[in-house]
Order: C-alpha cells, then sequence, then structure tokens
C-alpha cells in the first residue's frame, strides 16, 4: 500500500534528479523528463537525433546521476553479436586442461548505451532483443541472467541519412519511448557552448542508486488507475489499428499496421511514474494523452497514402487522439486537431477563376482550339 510519505520520498527524489542531470544537459525538458520516466518504469529508451545534439552526454549523465555501472557500445557495421553478448573462450587449468569459460559482453551492466544502433548490421541489432525484453542473454544455449536494473538507452541518427539501417520491427516495439532530440534554440546554443568551454566532462552528482530506483518503481506500479482512464487508454491504442473494433478514420486512411499490446502495457506504466512526478496519486487523462506520442509513434507502420501526403507519424497520433477524446467525450488535446485534413487539403483545381477558364476550355475544346490544339 502506498502512503503519503512514499509519494513525498519519490516526489523529492525526482526533483533531485532532474537538478542533476539540468547541470549537464542544457534544455531538452522534454527528452530528459521522457527518458527518466521510461527509466523508472522499467522501459528502453530510443533517442533519435542528428549528430550533435547530446543524446549520448545524455546517456552518460544518466548512468552517474543513477550511480550504476555503465557500459557503451558504439555500434558500428562490423560490430559482431558475440561482441555485444559475450562467448566462450577455451582456457587452460592449472593441470593444462582446456575448458570453456564464458567471457560476459558489455551488455552485463545496468545501463546500455548502444551509441547509433541503427549503424549496425540486422544481425547485431538482433543480439539485443532478449537482452530488451527478458532481460536475459542465452549463449550456446545457456541463459545468464542479466543485473537489475537494466536499461538499453540507445541513440539513432535518422533513418535518411546515409550509413544507417532500419531497425527491425520488433526491436522497435521493445523500447517504451522514442523520443525526438531537437535542435537548440539560440539561448540554449550559448548556454552549451559556455558550459562546454569549462569543461566536457560531466559533473553531475549521484543521487539515486538501484536499490532506490527499483523502490520508486514499486511504488509507481501500486498507483491506481480508474476504470474509465484505462479503458480510454486501450480504446487509443486499438484506435491505431485501420481493422479493429475501436479503428479510427485517420488510421483507415493512413496507417497500415497499428501498435501492439506492448503499447498499452508502456502507456499505463509510464503514465503512472509522470503521475507521481507531478505529485498525483492517480493518473489522468492527460497524462495519457502526452505519453501518447512517445509510445506510440515508433510503433505504428504508415501507409502509402501518408508517406506520399508527407503525413508523420506524430500528426497521425494527434488526430486519433482528438478522434478518441470526440468518441468518449472528452475535451480535444490542445496539442491535437481535427482540422488537420482540412488545413492540409489540395486546392480543387476546378475553383477560382484559374478553374473556371480550365473547365470552359475543356467544355469546348475544339471551338477554341481546334482538333489538334491550334486556334
Amino acid at each position: 500500500m502506498v502512503t503519503e510519505n512514499d509519494i513525498k520520498q519519490f516526489s523529492e527524489l525526482s526533483s533531485k534528479i532532474f537538478e542533476q542531470i539540468s547541470r549537464d544537459v542544457i534544455g531538452q525538458k522534454e527528452v530528459v523528463e521522457g527518458t527518466v520516466i521510461a527509466m523508472i518504469a522499467g522501459g528502453n529508451v530510443l533517442l533519435e537525433g542528428v549528430p550533435g545534439v547530446g543524446k549520448t552526454r545524455l546517456v552518460r549523465t544518466l548512468g552517474r546521476v543513477f550511480d550504476l555501472p555503465f557500459a557503451r557500445i558504439q555500434f558500428t557495421p562490423d560490430l559482431m553479436p558475440a561482441d555485444v553478448t559475450g562467448t566462450n573462450i577455451i582456457v587452460k587449468d592449472d593441470n593444462g586442461n582446456s575448458t570453456f569459460s564464458f567471457q560476459p559482453g558489455p551488455v552485463f551492466s545496468n545501463i546500455i548505451l548502444a551509441d547509433e544502433i541503427n549503424r549496425a548490421t540486422p544481425k547485431t541489432q538482433s543480439a539485443l532483443l532478449e537482452a530488451m525484453q527478458e532481460h536475459t542473454v542465452t549463449v550456446m544455449g545457456v541463459s545468464r541472467k542479466l543485473n537489475e536494473p537494466f536499461f538499453v538507452l540507445a541513440t539513432q541518427n535518422p533513418i535518411e541519412q546515409d550509413g544507417t539501417y532500419p531497425l527491425p520491427e520488433a526491436q522497435m516495439d521493445r523500447f517504451m519511448f522514442k523520443l525526438i532530440v531537437p535542435n537548440p534554440g539560440l539561448d540554449e546554443l550559448m548556454e552549451i557552448v559556455n558550459l562546454t568551454q569549462k569543461t566536457m566532462a560531466e559533473v553531475a552528482d549521484a543521487v539515486c542508486s538501484g536499490e532506490q530506483l527499483l523502490k520508486m518503481r514499486e511504488t509507481a506500479n501500486q498507483i491506481p488507475v480508474a476504470e474509465e482512464v484505462l479503458r480510454y487508454a486501450m480504446m487509443l491504442c486499438s484506435a491505431t489499428h485501420p481493422d479493429s473494433e475501436c479503428a479510427s478514420e485517420t488510421a483507415k486512411k493512413y496507417v497500415r499496421l497499428g501498435a501492439s499490446p506492448r503499447a498499452g502495457q508502456a502507456l499505463i506504466s509510464a503514465a503512472k511514474v509522470m503521475a507521481l512526478i507531478k505529485g498525483r496519486f492517480n493518473v489522468a487523462y492527460n497524462d495519457i494523452n502526452e505519453l501518447a506520442y512517445p509510445v506510440l509513434r515508433h510503433r505504428i507502420k504508415l501507409n502509402f497514402e501518408a508517406i506520399a501526403q508527407r503525413v508523420s507519424a506524430d500528426k497521425i497520433i494527434s488526430m486519433i487522439l482528438a478522434e478518441v477524446s470526440k468518441k468518449n467525450k472528452l475535451p480535444v488535446p490542445e496539442n491535437s486537431t481535427l482540422a488537420f485534413a482540412e488545413e492540409n487539403k489540395e486546392p480543387d483545381p476546378l475553383e477560382g477563376e484559374a478553374g473556371q477558364e480550365m473547365q470552359e476550355e475543356t467544355e469546348t475544346p475544339k471551338k477554341k482550339r481546334g482538333l489538334f490544339g491550334k486556334k
């Protein structure tokens, strides 16, 4: 049973975590908050952004703040699965007999920085699938349990850049959040340059241990979720499927494959943590709406029409949020819109003066231009 003292301790500790992270990371408030929420909830995070926006620095800072063993894997095209998980090597004992001994790889740590994960081949990327979901590693038929807490914090450059491989859908689904790291603004850029002129090293202090982090997760798991809020969250996930009973018109038009059940699990787990960070004892509709973007944006596959019209996953989520809110007679979220289709509708070529002239020419082509287009 969660007590008022547990909530107070949770709030104080989370405030200290954000305070220390801000010593090393300038701006990026939403990215920092999302990463911390996912770590407390026990999920993995995918950070996407162009080079140089602080993705790797954020992950290194988290390793310092949470005071957990930290391992970095630099993903490259020639990286092999054994370089990640470890392998059996032949060693000789004191009697000169040869035996196999397991040499653990860098994945046997608490925080794994998978740096530029989409630069490795799919075979190497798949080496993380078992570790990310079951928190175990199997080598030559022997399964070994990873230490808890265990997180994979991966960074990737945009898919369209050279030298990158798209992550398989099964691996993308194992990330609780996909967070977009934007370029800093002018004032933030000045602060970053001034900070790095003094030192390039991280200066954040450790304020949370592994045991405290697991305690925070246990506290968050006990936060109640009203049945109406739970149903709304599940309807939101189901609405991303164009063939489900709750299918939204947006999904029918723009989505090829919707979110998996992991999306629903992630949405509720993260919403409980967000509620506690905001000092509340229950999950609200706004928590679901805010977390829908990082939870769903990498779990829905767009169809050809969405790609051709350049409709982003975030815009589709925004439209689905508006539809589901309206269906449940709830206020439409501020950052969503039902007017997107009208705003982006291509103008009718038969409207206006130019259209009228075109229509007249179409109706009487022979009178105006003759049989071969000559006047």
